[in-house]
């Protein structure tokens, strides 16, 4: 209804500075009025969410819809019936018992949330200031009608006599306090004794109730009178717009008529072939449908099918495939409830299945007989495992074949025992029970056999075990390659997806029963816009359901279904071509650790044949078997040995270090026995040597002569000729004639018995150098405590030590120290650079043997010293010449080059004879001085010189000194 401004009890300020009313902009600050509910459908926008659900007025116009349902809301309030008014009409059809309950929002209408009115906000509260500002500042101007201003100010003076308490929004007099205040108890008493009294007082509150609604009436009439303008004008306009009504109800009937005949003549027949197509195309769908439920209906009894000839990875494709059918395409079918359940466990039952599988696998594999044949046990079986398997992320199947590794090392050892002693007769298998008993009463021979059996079969083990874990690391190789591959691809098409993403967006969707007219058309016509249009709805989050009519999922058959498994072909190493499917959802990250395992496992494989080995060494080695083998059964047992490590060394590619631990404890326990050995026996020898020549034997002089062809190893055992070689008195070496006593012709054997070990078993070169390196101080300074010492007195017997016996020990000694820089040099080739500072030791050796050849030199020269000592002091120059003095030195001197000259060389009785004329010299040159005998050439001058020249004549005469440089004159030289 509308108003005329001169019948508004407001007064309206004409100025433009008036602060009652602002010019405003009514577009902008006003909400346009809503006009009603557009009944007539929309035309088709190709947008699919401005689709009206609602009825067609053309189709639909002789039908009741809720848009005829009237209802009277005053009348549905207003029940007579009740005693009472009820805040909820509800009761008067359900009855008092009625509950409300929540209703369910409805989802065509949007959520009104504060954030609706965040604009209206942010707009209204600054002005909102503004006009409170200014109404606080400024008062208004007086431009009001007088007469107005005074009947309003009476008004309000008349009104303000009516108490508050009738005014508030709240006021009801069923509240208590409220009723006692308006009509207080006291005016309505029931006692007779006071009843003028009480009547005057009910009286005057009547009058005074009487004259408040009076002056309300007043005040309601005079509001009325104000506005009856604007009364009568609305009355006009309802008559008016009575008539408008009529009018337009008219034209739209006229309307609907034309558009009824425009719809059966020219919109019906088209109409109906396009709903005749979508029901041909429904009809198609649903039997599609069928089809793929009795094909997903086949799934189980395909399950069992493939599971009976091991097909694990069909099986579980399959199952997968009729999981996501079930998720997508027929999601809500009631019938296949609780198939999804039950595939489910059938896919726990294959995981345990495979499993199981694979632990047969895996026994079979180890178990079956080792022979020399490293094929792959059943190949295509293995690769269908391992994929199954990694299909479900079973990713710690390698431990079930790690399990099945430590038990079959042990049941190879306990079946070549078995074998082994089953062969020997000299064991009583019912006697002896424990095969550790039994495999201890073996001989060497037997044992090294049955050790060497042992080896070769866990070689071939090693083999089997590599192929087979090749095969596993190839087929997780195969999938890291596959997703690899498939991310190159998603990001090819990620980059190219704006080439392939275009969609036809001129089709036009039809608004009649709520169907797509894209969905009309024959699937022929339109096959790429049809499936991208579907499949964007059905990936579509924000997609809203269609009707029952409507058919929104995709047409899909048996094959379309199941060929959404996307798969790839690969071939494995065995010639296998297996299908990797892409729901295979395993990281890279997981996968290199899994190869990973995968080798460590063929480590540990490695690991657990050596730890078998090794405890097998050790409970033979219990009652100290190994420490009682000779060199070359211990070397043949080495080289065995070593020979495994390095075969699994090349099998596995990387070392295991408990048998190598093994075999260098038992090498030091070998070391030690042949050191000790070694050691006694030269101390027996050495005990017991007379120190005198001995005769060489010719194998001694082939040992010697071996070495000298540069080969430090004991010479293999020549068959006996028919004419023994005989011994000779010298040992020949590199041209120089060595007299020995037996004693350093064994030691020079130990050395080379020493040298072959650390060939044997470069694993003990360091000990064998150490032991070595003690053994020769040994003989040093055992053969200086019975030589020089003279312990041999009293060891062996001997009366005295001779000059001969001296000479001899320093040739021993100058033999062993030509040996010395050979002996170095072999072990250097055979040391690591870092261990070049034990070499220390042979330079140490070889000053001590210098120094024990020198203090022997000086034995000899000390021992002729005393000897002229004590002739030359009893020398008196007098006839006859030569004197007994000199006579018995030169007597003393040829027996001395008579006990060494066959013994030293040449050169060195040469410079020992030096040595000794310097001290004949010295003591004559005193004794002359004694006798102040002086090179006058007198008397005494003259006999001295005659002696002089017959111990001259003497000394050359010896063999070998004929031009010795005697330089006699020093005896006459004077000291300074």
């Amino acid at each position: 209804m509308a108003s005329s401004h001169s019948s508004s009890p407001v007064p309206q300020s004409n100025s433009s500075d008036a602060f009652f009313k602002k010019e405003t902009d009514a577009t902008k600050h006003f909400r346009p009025v809503q006009s009603l509910p557009d009944v007539c459908p929309k035309e088709p926008t190709g947008d699919p969410n401005n689709l009206c659900d609602s009825p067609s007025l053309v189709a639909d116009q002789h039908r009741w819809t809720i848009y005829h349902s009237k209802v009277n809301l005053p009348a549905a309030l207003n029940d007579p019936r009740l005693a009472k008014r009820e805040s909820d009409f509800f009761t008067k059809t359900w009855g008092v018992d009625f509950v409300d309950t929540e209703v369910t929002p409805s989802f065509c209408l949007p959520q009104i949330t504060k954030e609706h009115f965040a604009l209206y906000q942010q707009e209204i509260t600054p002005r909102e200031k503004v006009h409170e500002r200014c109404k606080n500042i400024y008062t208004p101007k007086d431009t009001f009608d007088r007469t107005l201003l005074y009947t309003h100010d009476k008004s309000r003076t008349d009104l303000e006599q009516v108490p508050k308490i009738f005014m508030k929004p709240d006021f009801a007099l069923e509240d208590s306090l409220t009723f006692n205040a308006v009509l207080p108890w006291s005016h309505f008493s029931t006692a007779g004794g006071k009843g003028n009294r009480d009547a005057a007082s009910s009286k005057l509150l009547q009058e005074k109730l009487s004259h408040y609604l009076d002056i309300v009436e007043v005040n309601i009439a005079h509001q009325i009178s104000l506005r009856s303008e604007a009364f009568f004008h609305a009355m006009t306009s309802q008559h008016e717009l009575q008539d408008y009504l009529r009018k337009t109800s008219q034209a739209v009937k006229l309307l609907r008529e034309k558009i009824s005949k425009i719809d059966k003549v020219m919109c019906e027949g088209s109409l109906r072939v396009l709903r005749l197509s979508l029901t041909r195309n429904n009809c198609i769908k649903a039997y599609n449908k069928l089809k793929l439920m009795a094909t997903v209906h086949q799934t189980q009894p395909t399950v069992q099918l493939l599971l009976s000839t091991s097909e694990f990875v069909g099986a579980l494709d399959l199952i997968a495939t009729t999981q996501e059918v079930l998720q997508q395409e027929l999601q809500g079918i009631h019938s296949f409830r609780h198939l999804g359940s039950q595939l489910c466990e059938l896919e726990k039952l294959i995981d345990k299945m495979m499993i199981a599988e694979f632990s047969t696998y895996a026994r079979n594999d180890l178990n079956r007989p080792l022979e020399d044949d490293c094929q792959i046990l059943e190949e295509e079986r293995l690769v269908s495992l391992v994929f199954g398997l990694l299909k479900q992320r079973k990713l710690n199947f390698y431990e079930i074949y790690g399990d099945e590794m430590i038990i079959t090392a042990k049941n190879i050892i306990k079946q070549c025992v078995v074998n082994t002693v089953s062969q020997i007769e000299e064991i009583d298998t019912e006697v002896v029970v424990k095969l550790a008993d039994q495999m201890r009463m073996m001989n060497f021979p037997q044992w090294f056999d049955l050790l060497k059996n042992i080896f070769s079969k866990f070689t071939i083990f090693l083999k089997r075990i590599k192929a087979t874990l090749n095969t596993i690391r190839s087929v997780v190789f195969l999938v890291l390659d596959k997703n690899q591959k498939t991310r190159d691809l998603e990001d090819t098409l990620q980059k190219n997806s704006a080439k392939y993403s275009t969609v036809d967006t001129e089709v036009a969707y039809l608004t009649h029963e709520g169907m797509f007219i894209s969905d009309a058309f024959s699937e022929g016509d339109f096959p790429p816009v049809a499936a991208d249009t579907t499949s964007q709805r059905n990936t579509s989050p924000n997609s809203e359901p269609c009707s029952s009519d409507s058919v929104s999922e995709p047409e899909c058959t048996t094959d379309s279904s199941s060929s959404k498994e996307q798969t790839s072909s690969s071939v494995t190493p065995g010639g296998v071509e297996m299908m990797i499917s892409d729901d295979m959802k395993l990281t890279d990250l997981e996968l290199v650790r899994l190869a990973n395992n995968i080798q460590e496992l063929l480590y540990s494989a490695s690991d657990i044949c050596h730890d078998r080995s090794v405890k097998f060494l050790m409970a033979r080695a219990k009652d100290g078997f190994l420490e009682k083998l000779n060199s070359n059964e211990f070397v043949a047992l080495s080289r065995l040995m070593e020979g495994f490590i390095l075969d699994t060394e090349q099998i596995c590619g990387r070392k295991s270090m408990s048998l190598r631990g093994a075999l260098q404890s038992q090498a030091n326990r070998f070391v030690n026995r042949f050191h000790e050995e070694r050691k006694t026996k030269l101390s027996l020898l050495l005990d017991n040597e007379r120190w005198k020549q001995a005769e060489v034997p010719a194998e001694f002089q082939d040992l010697v002569d071996s070495v000298s062809d540069g080969r430090i190893s004991l010479p293999e055992k020549k068959p006996a000729a028919t004419e023994e070689r005989k011994p000779t008195e010298f040992l020949i070496v590199e041209g120089q004639k060595y007299a020995t006593v037996g004693t350093v012709l064994l030691l020079i054997r130990i050395i080379l018995e020493y040298c072959q070990c650390v060939d044997n078993i470069p694993s003990i070169t360091t000990d064998m150098l150490t032991r070595l390196s003690d053994l020769l101080k040994y003989f040093n300074s055992r053969s200086c405590q019975l030589v020089l010492g003279a312990g041999a007195l009293q060891v062996v017997g001997l009366k005295t030590i001779t000059t001969k016996n001296l000479a001899l020990s320093s040739r021993c000694l100058q033999l062993i120290v030509h040996y010395i820089p050979i002996i170095r040099a072999h072990f250097e080739a055979r040391l690591q650079p870092k261990q070049f500072s034990m070499l220390r030791h042979f330079d140490h050796i070889t000053k001590d043997y210098h120094d024990h050849i020198a203090e022997i030199s000086a034995k000899l020269v000390a021992i002729m010293d005393s000897l002229f000592d004590k002739l030359l002091s009893k020398y008196e120059v007098k006839a006859p010449v030569p004197s007994a003095c000199f006579r018995n030195i030169c007597k003393q001197m040829a027996k001395m080059h008579e006990a060494i000259y066959d013994l030293l060389p040449e050169e060195q009785t040469q410079m020992l004879f030096l040595r000794i004329n310097a001290s004949y010299k010295l003591h004559l040159k005193t004794q002359l001085a004694h006798l102040n005998v002086v090179n006058d050439g007198g008397p005494l001058n003259g006999l001295v010189t005659s002696d002089v020249a017959f111990y001259t004549g003497n000394l050359q005469a010896l063999k070998g000194l004929n031009n010795l440089d005697l330089n006699m004159a020093e005896i006459w030289e004077q000291k300074r």
